[in-house]
């Protein structure tokens, strides 16, 4: 006996067309800076600056003179806000640097500046000094310091800087901690003209 036929509901499969379009990349995280200028990452002005340390920079202990870092602090600070501003730039504040241990005369001073915070006109720079010893290959963490400049134009004026773009928790923990000390640094400033 034949069997019966049954009427079956099919459905058809439904086709997708395969796209090779890519999600739309989250927006840049841009802050501070002049809206109007075109932004830029933080790796567009890092720096890194090294040298030997000579003796006609050390004292008669053969440690290097701690004024001679932070003018070499100041120095890499200065040439990572005036790469991130392309204008000439002065400083304006340095926080407290203590040094965690002594550079010897014969060590490579390493300074690794980078921007943290923009404002309007002015620039955080974090900067992190390291000595290494090129015989043994030891390199210590001798101090750090976060500087602040503003930017100048052509005469002498302050003028704006561009916004920060942050693609890293790393830089975005950093924009946050500059921003705070910025407040810190404004709070203080404004304490102290009010009591004079």
């Amino acid at each position: 006996m034949p069997a019966k036929n049954k009427r079956t509901s099919k459905t058809t499969p439904v086709r997708r067309a395969r796209t090779s379009a890519k999600p739309p990349a989250p927006p840049l995280d841009i802050r501070g800076g002049d809206k109007t200028l075109a932004p830029k990452r933080v790796s567009d002005s890092q720096m890194r600056l090294s040298l030997v340390m000579n003796p006609d920079l050390a004292n008669p202990l053969g440690n290097v003179h701690g004024g001679e870092i932070m003018k070499l602090v100041d120095e890499g600070g200065g040439f990572a806000a005036m790469k991130h501003a392309r204008n000439v730039t002065v400083t304006v504040a340095m926080d407290s640097m203590t040094f965690l241990s002594p550079v010897h005369v014969g060590a490579l001073l390493s300074l690794n500046a980078s921007v943290n915070w923009v404002g309007r006109t002015s620039m955080e720079v974090g900067v992190r000094v390291e000595a290494e010893n090129v015989v043994t290959g030891h390199i210590t963490h001798t101090n750090s310091a976060y500087l602040v400049y503003v930017a100048l134009d052509q005469y002498g004026q302050a003028t704006p800087v561009p916004p920060l773009i942050l693609e890293s928790d790393e830089e975005r923990r950093r924009w946050e901690e500059g921003a705070a000390r910025q407040r810190y640094r404004l709070a203080q400033a404004n304490k102290k003209s009010n009591s004079t």
